[in-house]
């Protein structure tokens, strides 16, 4: 915790108030336990409160549940990452303690329910250690049935009155979270949490208050990456999608099928990914683009389809939200290894758009900018998230939805004449028109599978297939020279560049500040736009000496992950390295720190 300055102690308080820019939260527990439910409170306190928060969460993939946590950092600046360590460990259980103690700061607080932990006397020099009965507590507050179903509010009340929280905003989302429930499930949470904020920590030195952030009169919205996405979905016009449930897309799934009927959609949950892929397929035909999406088992499924709609040229948006694989892997862990499936996975040669979103805003913005690439390159575009952002909770301004939101409503003007695959048209990209226009010439086009004419007729030419292979591939390379080249964070110069896509942007940015900070000559590169390339990336590459890859996969068989072997593969640049890990946890910005050092360090011979 970064402190600010000390004052007089709260009203009912019993030690010193001293505020402080941030604080790193990891509560430690069981997946039963609602530790989720108090880092969800936590962060969207932060967000209704001025400060920026970032949250990093673990689950377990078992359906009986077991060990968990759930990180958040908030902070009054800029937070770019969930945070290395811990100022607080609140502890449920002994392997909680055990399990965490060393993601704790030196002289950090562990808050633990001492019905069930015992402190390790090596670690109390360490430690600030405060120990609570929370278990007895809430049995005390609201009765025997309590103890299990109400722990979490009543250390959430703890939290509270540790950091000085707002009490009636807390009281408020208390009341939004249990509000569809019985009555008595709400006044026992509320007991609950008062229970704990009004609890005497003897223990306790000081509170702490954690200072706002200047929004300059902006509201905050906070939600995790799936709820970004299918929010900007929605505000792309998107009104049809088909899907079939895994984690960790499921959520976004589940937010269409309850929000889309409100705006006169639908959302169909499939019998397999083939059928949903197919589905929104015919979707899109109809002359709206429709969404369907999965993680890496569920893409290795829609695959045919997708060459499918590469071949007919069909607008189309699919989400991968990754894990752990391959098969079934790691269901509930991060990884960053479906990049060479969304490039190049399926047959023949069937390009598509893959673009990957950085942070929950961007999350946002992506679905958006996908949608509307989508129809105007008539192309599929696949969108790559992951599990850390698609859980991961951040706060971030209100978008202007009257400027935002758009109408895709297909229009139906009758036109003289229409051939969708034209190899004359002067940029070269396919048009349809939604089914149902009149064509007054009467020559109406199909779609299909197979190699066509300008009509969408098979045909088995060679010379058609040439030309339109060429075509399929050469709007791609338009939408490359359109694109924006990146920008580095920190100088176009320097010894080393970062190089990053998706999730890894903001450990990045940490990591470049703090080798800045000690004088080396670090800069970031953030790749959002995968196939196509943005052109350019050449130019900056240049300026470096050395360029590293940072990416959450594996190595390979040649000592490169997979978007370094893609810009390996593109700019021929030997000095294009990759620094890998598939741990299924997030970059700590000290892992990258200690790994670009390492790299940069000769090797002895032996």
């Amino acid at each position: 915790m970064s402190e600010v300055a000390a004052g007089p102690a709260p009203a009912g308080g019993q030690s010193k108030l001293t505020k402080i820019n941030e604080a790193v939260i990891r509560i430690a527990g069981n997946s039963q336990d609602g530790i989720q439910a108090i880092g969800g409170f936590l962060a969207r306190l932060a967000g209704r409160s001025e400060q920026e928060v970032m949250t990093f969460m673990t689950i377990p993939s078992t359906i009986s549940g077991g060990p968990s946590i759930f990180q958040v950092r908030i902070g009054s600046g800029e937070v770019l990452s969930p945070g290395d360590e811990a100022d607080m460990l609140l502890a449920f259980y002994q392997h909680s303690y055990e399990d965490h103690i060393n993601s704790l700061k030196l002289g950090g607080i562990v808050l633990y329910d001492s019905d069930h932990i015992t402190p390790k006397p090596e670690w109390l020099e360490n430690y600030r250690h405060v120990g609570v009965a929370i278990s007895s507590k809430t049995v005390e507050a609201i009765g025997g049935t309590g103890r299990d179903k109400g722990k979490n509010i009543f250390a959430l009340g703890l939290l509270a009155r540790i950091f000085d929280l707002n009490v009636p905003k807390l009281n408020k989302l208390i009341e939004e979270r249990f509000g569809g429930k019985d009555p008595t499930v709400v006044q026992n949470a509320v007991t609950c949490f008062e229970a704990g904020y009004n609890h005497q920590l003897q223990d306790l030195l000081k509170t702490y208050q954690l200072q706002h952030a200047e929004l300059k009169g902006h509201t905050q919205v906070v939600m995790n990456g799936n709820e970004a996405l299918a929010y900007g979905l929605l505000a792309a016009g998107v009104r049809f999608g088909a899907g079939y449930p895994i984690t960790p897309w499921s959520d976004i799934m589940e937010l269409l099928r309850r929000e889309l009927p409100k705006y006169g959609g639908s959302f169909i949950q499939c019998e397999d990914e083939i059928a949903s892929i197919s589905m929104a397929i015919g979707a899109s035909y109809g002359g709206r683009v429709a969404v369907t999406g999965s993680s890496g088992p569920g893409i290795s499924l829609k695959t045919e389809a997708l060459g499918w709609a590469s071949m007919a040229e069909m607008p189309l948006v699919i989400v991968d939200v990754q894990r752990g694989g391959p098969s079934t892997g790691m269901p509930t862990n991060i990884e960053q290894s479906d990049l060479n499936i969304a490039c190049f996975g399926g047959h023949g040669d069937s390009p598509r758009v893959v673009i990957a979103p950085s942070s929950v805003e961007d999350c946002f913005y992506t679905a958006i900018e996908a949608v509307n690439i989508a129809r105007k390159y008539s192309t599929p575009v696949l969108i790559l998230t992951d599990q850390g952002i698609a859980t991961r909770i951040e706060a971030f301004i209100e978008p202007d939805l009257k400027k935002i939101c758009q109408d895709l409503t297909p229009d139906l003007t009758p036109i003289a004449d229409h051939k969708p695959y034209d190899l004359k048209a002067p940029d070269g990209i396919t048009r349809h028109v939604a089914p149902g226009t009149r064509i007054a010439s009467g020559k109406y086009p199909v779609v299909t599978g197979l190699e066509h004419d300008e009509l969408g007729h098979p045909t088995g030419s060679p010379k058609l297939h040439t030309a339109m292979t060429a075509k399929r591939r050469n709007k791609l390379r338009r939408l490359g020279a359109d694109l924006p080249v990146p920008t580095t964070y920190g100088p176009n110069e320097g010894q080393v560049l970062l190089v990053g896509w998706g999730s890894t942007q903001g450990p990045l940015r940490e990591a470049v500040d703090r080798f800045r900070s000690v004088g080396d000559a670090v800069s970031s590169l953030h790749i959002k736009y995968i196939n196509p390339l943005p052109n350019g990336l050449d130019e900056i590459f240049k300026g470096f000496r050395h360029v590293f890859v940072v990416e959450l996969n594996d190595e390979g068989l040649y000592g490169y992950g997979q978007l370094t072997s893609l810009l390996r593969a593109r700019y021929a640049e030997p000095k294009i390295r990759g620094i890998h890990k598939c741990d299924g946890q997030v970059w700590k910005v000290k892992e990258i720190l200690e790994r670009v050092r390492a790299a940069m360090t000769p090797s002895r011979p032996s």
